[in-house]
């Protein structure tokens, strides 16, 4: 195909052509212009494999598309914290487009792990905003290396599958942008993504393929996005006020009456042909990025990458539990038994559904061994099967040792409909329990996107978790049973011991449509660390068949103000006999602040490989952001002055090295002091501080000799109670006790107040 200069085109397109551009020709194309040799470029499904639909279209799976490879899913990808593993992932997904003329590529999902009853949570990566940003940033810098363009979704606080067509997500300023926002961020500014899919829901009542706040106000203006925003498939609600909230191409194709009404809305002046000509500008740059990419003589071996998606699998398992039955030895007598060893769930159904020849289950990967094989349970019902049990039972028995092969059934976990609860079918947990019976030494293997309540896991040997792990995650879980590979992936999500431990269980799915955020930033771990909650795996969990020790924590300085930036180093030894990877995670806290904040939060991680005695020297970087929080008086992020803590560790839970930096910030909020202003509120300002200081002086001198004679009056309590009194006095009390006559309390406001009243003017004239 020949490139076009975009400028030209758009200076000879007529008024009905730039409407219909921004609409797509039909279900997965972009409009095409002959008359000017704009040709019409393809995009497809697939966050873990390429559904590219042949003869009749559809967006959820329905209809046949070609045969391809299924890769781990997001869920099961982001367990791997391994950054080199998502680049290679979206290098390989591209290579495979550009054999297929495909030019975008829907995804990566990224949206947070709010509540594990989502139903598509196997399409996201995280409950943590750092850890899906950095995971979806590799992943779209691979994709787009390959010349394919990436499109994150679903822009904004898309959470849940009940009414995420009509629902509004009610969710705060700080929520939004500490929690639920930053993931996009990094995508835009890192990543340069080259489109965005807005969300069909709505925020704070006002939906995404209208909001202009998010779409211009957020990605554009604070993000810095320069690419094309493209809608959910069926998102949009009103096309002409897409536009002027910032949507650029309204997908799957339009109808001629939309046409007609943007045509309209420019004839009328309610829509300014400059707006149009902006959404028209940025759909065909991706068009002629996709066409001076495109490489005409692109191959690809699917062979080859089926056999990578099996090691891909490896890398994400997580191994929840191990008393030391693993890994097996070859010469024993196994009982494989569960139907996902012969038919194992690999992938999460819906618009992410690709077409696979083949699938490589445990059952085909035992040759040599001593397994015998017994269904135990039909995958598609929950009723128990009697006959099942005995005969599995019976195969255990005779065994050294029972492998067990559970999980979700894909009616469980899918696009469009959210779970009801995180339980296996209840034939699944009446086969374990029986199993456990006659067989102590039990293994489970777990296949599943998301999730799952354990109630006979205290009793089990070993649990591996190996996610939705692509066409040959059978194989995977052979290899990794038998310890020819070692685990070495950490949870993304924390486990809680029940549903109703989850924070946001009270407020989801919402009331008629609405659903409130009333959690706030207190999302997964960040709830459960604060509250000190027991959870039966938390968040970066995993085992290892060696051990890591951690020594010799460092930084290179103990004082940081906002603007500098911090070495932080530690050593990490394989103090084990067998070679492995460790996920070295970093934590930050504020001990601390004016605000509520958690108690810590993941701000770096690093994957690395050790021998058995090897040693390496892991570093990390951190700046005041780091330390941050979104303060809505500023709509920013803002370092408070104080106390920070930094902690090294294998999971939120399981921290191994920490330590404590002194924060000098030179921010200030822009505070308006007010008579009824407590003492204590002054400390928050710079100037604040200087008078709070002189204050406690004061105060201190007035009180006396007459401490020892108060506290014998009033009991051992009195001087905390003097302490906070202090604290919580209002200015004007000042005035009251005479410790300041009321005009020199007047001039104090006026001083304090000076720089606010600034700042607001200036905000005024802006």
């Amino acid at each position: 195909m020949k490139s076009f200069d975009v400028e030209q085109v758009i200076e000879q397109l007529t008024l009905e052509e730039k409407a219909q551009m921004c609409s797509g020709r039909d279900f997965w194309h972009t409009q095409n212009l002959d008359r000017l040799g704009i040709p019409s470029i393809m995009m497809c499904d697939g966050p873990n494999g390429l559904r590219k639909q042949i003869g009749e279209e559809d967006h959820l799976g329905i209809h046949e598309s070609i045969e391809t490879v299924c890769y781990p899913t997001e869920s099961a990808f982001a367990s791997s914290f391994d950054l080199d593993l998502l680049y290679e992932l979206g290098k390989m997904l591209g290579q495979e487009c550009q054999a297929e003329h495909v030019g975008m590529l829907l995804g990566p999902g990224i949206n947070i792990k709010r509540s594990p009853l989502c139903g598509r949570n196997f399409e996201y990566f995280s409950e943590d905003p750092y850890l899906s940003g950095k995971l979806a940033t590799a992943y779209i810098k691979g994709l787009q290396s390959q010349g394919i363009a990436a499109c994150v979704k679903h822009f904004a606080a898309n959470n849940q599958e009940t009414r995420r067509l009509s629902g509004s997500s009610e969710v705060d300023e700080r929520t939004l942008h500490e929690i639920y926002l930053p993931a996009f961020e990094e995508a835009v500014k890192d990543g340069k993504v080259r489109s965005v899919m807005c969300a069909y829901n709505a925020v704070k009542g006002t939906f995404c393929a209208e909001n202009g706040i998010l779409l211009r106000d957020v990605l554009r203006d604070q993000f810095g996005f320069d690419g094309f925003v493209v809608t959910d498939w069926g998102a949009i609600k009103n096309r002409v006020k897409g536009l002027l909230a910032g949507v650029d191409l309204e997908m799957p194709g339009s109808t001629e009456g939309k046409t007609a009404a943007i045509m309209k809305a420019v004839e009328d002046g309610s829509l300014k042909v400059e707006i149009l000509d902006e959404a028209v500008r940025n759909i065909l740059r991706f068009v002629k990025e996709a066409v001076d990419s495109q490489k005409e003589q692109a191959d690809f071996d699917r062979d080859a990458a089926h056999k990578k998606a099996g090691e891909f699998a490896k890398e994400c398992a997580v191994l929840l539990k191990n008393d030391g039955i693993l890994p097996l030895k070859k010469d024993q007598k196994i009982a494989f038994i569960g139907e996902f060893a012969e038919k194992p769930r690999f992938q999460g159904a819906g618009s992410s559904h690709v077409n696979v020849k083949h699938t490589v289950s445990a059952l085909e990967c035992v040759n040599g061994l001593s397994v015998t094989y017994v269904k135990g349970y039909e995958a598609t019902s929950e009723i128990v099967n009697e006959q099942l049990v005995r005969e599995a039972k019976a195969a255990a028995l005779q065994a050294d040792v029972a492998v067990i092969f559970a999980g979700l059934p894909e009616a469980f976990e899918s696009e469009g409909a959210d779970r009801e609860h995180l339980r296996l079918p209840e034939n699944q947990n009446h086969l374990i329990t029986e199993i456990l019976k006659v067989q102590k030494n039990t293994v489970v293997v777990l296949y599943g996107g998301s999730v799952m309540e354990l109630p006979w896991e205290e009793n089990i040997s070993a649990v591996l978790c190996m996610h939705l792990g692509g066409d040959h995650v059978g194989k995977a879980t052979v290899e990794l049973l038998l310890g020819e590979g070692n685990p070495s992936g950490k949870l993304a999500e924390s486990w809680p011991v029940k549903v109703e431990d989850n924070p946001s269980y009270l407020n989801f799915p919402g009331e008629n449509g609405i659903v409130e955020y009333h959690e706030g930033i207190f999302v997964g771990y960040r709830y459960y660390d604060k509250k000190k909650m027991e959870v039966k795996y938390p968040f970066g969990h995993g085992l290892s068949y060696t051990e890591f020790l951690y020594s010799d924590l460092q930084f290179d300085k103990k004082h940081i103000n906002n603007h500098e930036t911090l070495k932080v180093s530690c050593k990490v030894r394989n103090n084990g006999k067998s070679f492995g990877k460790e996920v070295v995670q970093l934590y930050t806290g504020v001990s601390e602040s004016t605000v509520r904040r958690p108690k810590r939060e993941l701000k770096g991680f690093q994957k690395i490989a050790l021998y058995p005695g090897e040693e390496k020297k892991v570093e990390f970087y951190l700046t005041g952001k780091d330390f941050a929080y979104y303060e809505t008086k500023i709509h920013n992020w803002f370092v408070e002055s104080g106390k920070g803590t930094v902690e090294i560790g294998s999971s939120s839970r399981d921290i191994r090295l920490s330590g404590n930096i002194v924060i000098e910030s030179d921010m200030e909020l822009p505070i308006h002091f007010y008579r009824t202003s407590t003492i204590g509120e002054l400390a928050k300002t710079v100037k604040g501080r200087e008078v709070f200081e002189k204050l406690l002086m004061i105060l201190g001198n007035r009180k006396g000799n007459d401490e020892n004679a108060v506290d014998s009056a009033m009991g051992e309590g009195s001087k905390r109670m003097r302490q906070v009194m202090m604290m919580e006095m209002p200015l004007n009390a000042l005035v009251t006790y005479g410790i300041m006559k009321d005009e020199a309390l007047e001039a104090m406001l006026e001083n304090l107040n000076e720089d606010v009243n600034a700042y607001k003017a200036e905000v005024m004239e802006l």
